[in-house]
């Protein structure tokens, strides 16, 4: 069941990377030169495929202008829970 969930928001993700694409008025060939992948992984990553390299998605929301705002919104900082818990950052591991 947890793994449906994931598949879902994973292409809920896709769907979010291409409407940014087509908000901007890029063509997926444009995205994927500027994003130095090929139009395939590309279309991989905006159909929810979970086998794309994490690096080809952030290299996508960089060309998208949107990797700043990505890496911003889970920094736990921005969030109460991780500002009440902000001594655990200096620890070496979790227990």
């Amino acid at each position: 069941m947890a793994g449906y969930r994931i598949d879902r928001q994973i292409a809920s993700f896709g769907e979010h990377v291409r409407g940014w694409r087509m908000v901007l008025g890029l063509t997926a060939q444009q995205v994927a030169e500027r994003a130095g992948i090929t139009r395939d992984t590309l279309r991989k990553i905006e159909t929810g495929d979970p086998g794309v390299s994490f690096r080809s998605v952030a290299q996508v929301l960089r060309a998208l202008g949107v990797l700043d705002q990505t890496v911003e919104a889970i920094d736990p900082l921005n969030s109460d829970i991780g500002r009440l818990r902000a001594g655990n950052l200096t620890k070496k591991r979790a227990r």
